[in-house]
């Protein structure tokens, strides 16, 4: 059983089934192996749990 897995910040529900289907479709293509074999993990990540640099993402994204 291979397995995705991705880390990305909020994603409305529409978005992560599109990324689900699109990720094992492509995948499957690629390695010919059937797209029911996949497991797709989605980890999302608060932009204050993301350290870049030496500030939290928040901030940084804050400063714009």
């Amino acid at each position: 059983m291979p397995v995705i897995t991705i880390e990305a910040g909020k994603m409305s529900k529409e978005q992560k089934a599109k990324l689900v289907k699109e990720l094992a479709s492509k995948a499957s293509e690629t390695l010919n192996i059937p797209v029911e074999a996949f497991v797709t993990i989605i980890r999302e990540n608060d932009t204050d749990n993301v350290g870049s640099g030496t500030e939290l993402l928040s901030e940084r994204l804050g400063k714009k």
